[in-house]
């Protein structure tokens, strides 16, 4: 039996990136695995590679259950339909990862805070981190009803060094916060809220933006320190399977940290070091 067997999952913002690789290895611990976000088969935002169908598609063709639900976190109505949705044909939710995340509409620019577009913080605050607070607003209730639930909040955290942008720092750390606060009230449901820090991903924006692939991203030099997206989805399915996660509740981990305490290794076979500013 795969230890995520009978487990409820949403991953939020599972098109590309972080939420495509923590859907992946949920579904293949076990999980059925609810896929949310913009990108459809119909209709890519931006015309990005990667839609939930994608996601939804690699899962169930690796034997997985998978189920995309389009939906834009910004809005309520939205958000609260998906929880309900997974109600409805579940009855409860057993993880729930946080992954929705805006700042790739607008990019994080490299400019001092007066010379920056007040457009960051609709990208970074309410299409990031008030997304993923209603998310947790509308799925607490079901996360109750679970024996012993988690939630993930992914983030960015470097020993609490500054990340050089003003918006973008402050809103990883917003999603630092709100874990610790929800883990102090959520601790007595038996529900563990954990921020977990990916390092340098090669996702598929990052890939496209040095023009490069997955097999051939060696070449470049700027890319030696990546990881997959699947080195965190390890992690967190690690972490969803572990019966003494309430004890991690309220921290931060990193991927590497993950990899080191489940003592699992990247899908190319490498262990990579914490990634640091």
């Amino acid at each position: 039996m795969k230890p995520l067997e009978g487990k409820i999952a949403l991953v939020t913002g599972a098109s590309r990136g972080a939420g495509r690789g923590i859907a992946i290895e949920l579904a293949q611990a076990g999980a059925t695995v609810y896929l949310t976000g913009r990108s459809t088969k119909h209709k890519s935002i931006n015309n990005w590679p990667g839609t939930i169908d994608d996601t939804a598609s690699k899962i169930t063709s690796d034997g997985g259950n998978a189920i995309a639900v389009r939906c834009d976190h910004t809005k309520d109505v939205e958000t609260e339909a998906v929880i309900d949705k997974i109600r409805q044909e579940q009855g409860k939710l057993d993880i729930l990862v946080n992954n929705v995340w805006g700042a790739h509409d607008l990019g994080v620019e490299a400019k001092p805070f007066w010379q920056l577009s007040l457009k960051n913080w609709e990208t970074m605050f309410t299409a990031g981190v008030r997304a993923q607070l209603a998310t947790n607003h509308f799925a607490v209730p079901l996360l109750r009803k679970s024996e012993q639930a988690l939630i993930i909040h992914t983030t960015f955290w470097d020993d609490n060094k500054y990340t050089g942008q003003f918006y973008y720092d402050l809103a990883k750390q917003a999603l630092i916060r709100m874990s610790y606060g929800l883990s102090i009230e959520l601790k007595p449901e038996n529900i563990a809220v954990i921020a977990v820090s990916p390092g340098f991903m090669r996702t598929e924006l990052v890939l496209q933006y040095h023009a490069s692939d997955e097999e051939n991203w060696q070449e470049a030099e700027d890319l030696s320190r990546t990881e997959t997206p699947h080195y965190v989805g390890k992690g967190v399915a690690a972490l969803a399977g572990d019966p003494t996660r309430l004890e991690k509740t309220g921290q931060v981990f990193r991927s590497a940290d993950l990899a080191k305490m489940y003592q699992f290794t990247d899908i190319d076979g490498r262990f990579i070091p914490p990634f640091t500013l």
